[in-house]
């Protein structure tokens, strides 16, 4: 397991974290010269930061500045009710694929969907099989379009407090079970990284009882992301009350190093959504904490 006590070297941002500074939104380019100048090497950012700010600026923005990705978020959303909804996410997740190449990301991470209307507050129907088939379906075109341009597909599994609206894949062990079916793995030295892998938040996924053998089960070839926070209790907010890594309740460091111990060598992405704490903060207070807490708590 790699030492991170002397330096912040594998240390990535989530533009999540610091999207808001002091309650007021904050520009992706200035989330960039920030991590710049303390030496931060990986951003992961959203795609609407990136549209707000417009992708040939920001390319140009991370090549100046040496910045690499950790990843990129977010494709998915793949469940609907209709032939014009399946059209538009195809086309969306296309585009989600030609954004993450030009800006040079490892990865796509995949917020899969869940029942179609229940983000806006009415979900279209009850059926979790059907919404599960979409994704399973969304997953298998997308693959093949991702494949011709080089960009691996990561499933981020998340926490099962959004089965209904954000991701009906809730588990490490589901998502790798779609990874099987879609994206047979050869064995051995020479397998090589997966087109079709999984991002592994610990904010999602630490309770599970599976999650040491299902870590082993992807190997290095499928874990593609690895994202970092953590649990407070009591939590306040379902999505907006995430915590500092060493402020909660999730064993990093363990976690960290079943992950390692499999030959991921790849950068630890602090995402933390934080309405009420961090993204009331100064940015650069955040930032500051951030690779801090790198140090010594993840």
């Amino acid at each position: 397991m790699r030492d991170f006590s002397s330096d912040h070297r594998w240390l990535s941002i989530n533009t999540a974290t610091v999207r808001r500074s002091r309650g007021v939104d904050l520009p992706l380019t200035e989330i960039i010269e920030a991590c710049a100048r303390r030496g931060i090497r990986a951003i992961s950012p959203w795609r609407d930061q990136v549209a707000a700010a417009g992708l040939d600026t920001i390319a140009g923005r991370l090549k100046a500045n040496g910045l690499a990705l950790s990843g990129y978020c977010r494709g998915g959303m793949f469940p609907v009710t209709d032939e014009a909804g399946r059209r538009a996410a195809r086309d969306d997740n296309r585009r989600a694929v030609d954004e993450a190449c030009e800006l040079g990301a490892p990865c796509l991470v995949l917020v899969v969907g869940a029942l179609p209307g229940a983000l806006a507050g009415k979900a279209a129907h009850k059926d979790m099989a059907l919404a599960r088939a979409q994704v399973r379906d969304g997953i298998a075109d997308l693959l093949d379009y991702a494949r011709s341009m080089g960009m691996p597909l990561a499933i981020e599994p998340l926490h099962p407090m959004y089965a209904a609206d954000r991701a009906c894949i809730n588990t490490l062990e589901q998502a790798l079970d779609l990874c099987d079916e879609l994206n047979p793995q050869p064995r051995g030295a020479d397998a090589g990284r997966a087109a079709l892998g999984v991002a592994v938040d610990v904010y999602h996924v630490w309770w599970d009882p599976k999650l040491k053998a299902q870590i082993e089960r992807a190997g290095a070839r499928r874990l593609l992301a690895f994202h970092v926070c953590d649990w407070l209790t009591p939590t306040t907010d379902l999505l907006n009350d995430r915590g500092m890594m060493g402020d909660g309740v999730i064993d990093i460091p363990r976690i960290r190093g079943w992950v390692e111990a499999q030959g991921f060598d790849g950068y630890s992405e602090v995402e933390i959504f934080s309405a009420r704490n961090w993204w009331q903060r100064d940015h650069r207070q955040v930032l500051d904490t951030c690779i801090e807490r790198h140090r010594v708590a993840v």
